[in-house]
C-alpha cells in the first residue's frame, strides 16, 4: 500500500449544490459490508439534509437499521416474500425471531422483487428524494428476477437521484454503467469459523 505524503495544505473544493447529486454506486462483491456501506452514505446524506429512502430486495424480519432508521427519519422497505406477507398481516414492526433467517427460493421471490423494483422506479421518479438505495438489487438481477434493460433505462434518466445499487454479483453491464464501482473482496470470514450472525453486528 502506497501512502501519499503531504508537504504542504491541500485544498478541496466540494459542492453543496443538489444539482450537482446523479451519480450512480455499485457496491458488490462476495465481502461483508455492502448494506453497511450504503447505510453510512445514508447517514452522510441525513446529516446534509437530504431526502433518502431505501427499498430492500429478498430481505425480511428484524434488521437494526430499521429502527435505526425510524430514529434518523428515513424509509426502509422490504420486499421480501416474507416482508409481503406481514404487511398484508396489517403488522406495524415485524418480529425478532432471534436471528433465524429464511432464505425462500427464488421462484417464490420474482412476485416480490417486482412489486419493489415498481415501487423503486416511483420513488425515483417521484422527486420526493435525493438518495435512493437498491439493497440486493445486485442479486435480484443475477437471479433473473427483474428486467435488467428496465434498470439500466433508470440508470440513464433519472435525474438528481443519487442511485445506489448493492449485492453480490453485479450485472457487468451495470457496472460498466455507473460512476463507482466498489468492490468488496471477503479475505476472511467469522463464518469460516462457525461464528454465527450476531445482532448488531451482522443485523
Amino acid at each position: 500500500m502506497v501512502l501519499t505524503k503531504i508537504s504542504k495544505p491541500i485544498n478541496v473544493r466540494g459542492d453543496n449544490s443538489k444539482e450537482s447529486l446523479g451519480l450512480v454506486h455499485v457496491v458488490t462483491g462476495d465481502g461483508k459490508g455492502k448494506t453497511t456501506s450504503s447505510l453510512g452514505i445514508a447517514l452522510r446524506a441525513i446529516g446534509n439534509n437530504l431526502r433518502v429512502c431505501m427499498i430492500q430486495f429478498l430481505k425480511s424480519g428484524f434488521t437494526g437499521e430499521l429502527y435505526s432508521a425510524k430514529k434518523l427519519g428515513f424509509e426502509i422497505e422490504q420486499f421480501g416474500i416474507d416482508a409481503l406477507k406481514e404487511k398484508q398481516k396489517h403488522l406495524q414492526e415485524f418480529a425478532d425471531r432471534t436471528g433465524a433467517f429464511v432464505f425462500q427460493p427464488d421462484i417464490k421471490e420474482k412476485d416480490a422483487a417486482m412489486q419493489g423494483w415498481e415501487h423503486a422506479k416511483n420513488m425515483i421518479k417521484s422527486g420526493s428524494y435525493d438518495v435512493v438505495i437498491l439493497d440486493e438489487i445486485n442479486c435480484v438481477l443475477e437471479k433473473g428476477l427483474i428486467p435488467l434493460n428496465e434498470v439500466l433505462e433508470i440508470v440513464k434518466g433519472h435525474g438528481n437521484v443519487e442511485l445506489i445499487f448493492t449485492g453480490r454479483d453485479s450485472p457487468k453491464e451495470l457496472m460498466e454503467a455507473a460512476d463507482y464501482v466498489n468492490v468488496i473482496q471477503r479475505v476472511k470470514h467469522p463464518w469460516q469459523k462457525g461464528i454465527v450472525a450476531r445482532r448488531g453486528i451482522e443485523y
